[in-house]
């Protein structure tokens, strides 16, 4: 006869559990071995906004490690729009469009993590198992560019999340959307870690023949190991590379984004990366330092606690000399880049790099006088 499995809960207020820092509630929490295999994050905290929290320990019966792994789950939503609008002075672009909500890719250090918290769900492992689709994107963002007065800019695609994530494969939102961008001769700046991107070649290159598409691929470390931990359902560096390449071949203007530098674990990478990177074809790049913002700063300390605990200390005390004391600055003009001797060495190593390596010479602009407005179902067309 199986002992009937117990499970001992003190629950406690979400704000309570989010202010503990280091010692975050347990909600579904602290998830090892075979749960959190394949997954980038090794918490799953409730979200901030839920009104409380679960802490589940070991009742002694030995039955935590009977816990499933997590499995992938896509719902659809159906949003009213689809052009998200930002008028951010550390962003060159005022909107972008986001096929999907959550990211399949599993970086534990995805700033986007705590935009999960608005559907009542984790950041943590739930961001990354736990994904919403838009199905409809491709006619609502038609029905967007095609309204009277639209003024067509560069629309950017992955700033939230990889369009390009494995679900895409299944999905093919992104590509519908290509097809209507292409259709109306609009410009678009792709950013994606994923080598589906070369899927699109045949729109991509068309596109780029008029000035209207660019992408970039964000290598974070050339060290497989690294990767596999942090960033465990993206590409290897190795296929990063090659769709470098191969977009590159196919007239693509194409860049690499060393993204996020993280001191005292990747940032000694960075020359070799852009390096590599140049070699395999592009010629524009850019960095960014790591951010921590709300939820996502338990979880990657969680995470480097687990899988570099000699590195803990020195990690976060050069991360928070950058950013004031403290894990994360929101500021503008900061939260991008950090302030400091240490963050003022990482622009410095950049540049000198960039300069030697013949990167960022000339930057690339997309053309928005080609845009055709899309015309919409029902509407008369124009006799001129």
């Amino acid at each position: 006869m199986q002992p009937v499995r117990e499970q001992n809960i003190k629950t406690v207020s979400a704000h309570e559990a989010f202010m503990a820092g280091s010692t975050i509630a347990r909600s579904r929490d602290t998830l090892r071995g075979d749960a959190t295999r394949g997954r980038g994050a090794t918490l799953n905290p409730s979200g901030r906004f839920e009104a409380h929290t679960r802490h589940v320990f070991d009742d002694g019966w030995q039955t935590l490690d009977e816990l499933p792994p997590f499995k992938t789950d896509v719902q659809i939503e159906n949003p009213k729009t689809i052009i998200s609008k930002n008028d951010s002075p550390d962003l060159h672009f005022d909107r972008s469009v986001n096929p999907y909500r959550g990211c399949e890719h599993g970086c534990v250090y995805c700033y986007a993590r705590p935009t999960h918290s608005y559907m009542g769900l984790s950041a943590g492992i739930d961001f990354e198992a736990k994904l919403f689709a838009k199905p409809g994107a491709a006619k609502l963002l038609q029905k967007e560019i095609g309204k009277k007065g639209y003024q067509p800019r560069i629309l950017a695609l992955g700033t939230n999340t990889d369009p390009y994530q494995p679900v895409e494969k299944q999905w093919r939102i992104t590509r519908e959307i290509l097809e209507v961008l292409e259709a109306a001769n609009h410009p678009v700046a792709i950013v994606t870690k994923s080598a589906l991107v070369a899927r699109d070649i045949d729109i991509l290159s068309r596109m780029a023949e008029k000035g209207l598409a660019k992408v970039a691929l964000s290598i974070t470390s050339l060290d497989r190991r690294l990767c596999r931990a942090m960033e465990p359902r993206a590409a290897t560096p190795g296929l990063r590379l090659k769709t470098i390449r191969d977009l590159a071949a196919a007239s693509i203007p194409v860049s690499v984004m060393v993204a996020p530098l993280i001191p005292a674990l990747n940032d000694h990478e960075m020359e070799k990366i852009l390096d590599a990177a140049r070699a395999a074809g592009a010629d524009e790049a850019g960095f960014s330092l790591l951010r921590l913002p709300r939820e996502v700063s338990p979880l990657f300390r969680d995470w480097l606690l687990s899988h570099y605990p000699d590195r803990y200390r020195h990690v976060m005390n050069l991360l928070r000399a950058m950013r004031g004391g403290k894990d994360y600055d929101p500021e503008f003009g900061k939260r991008m880049r950090g302030d400091g001797p240490y963050a003022w060495q990482v622009g410095r190593r950049f540049e000198i790099a960039c300069d030697k390596l013949g990167l960022n010479q000339g930057k690339r602009r997309l053309n928005p006088d080609l845009f055709i407005p899309p015309v919409q179902e029902g509407s008369q067309l124009s006799l001129f």
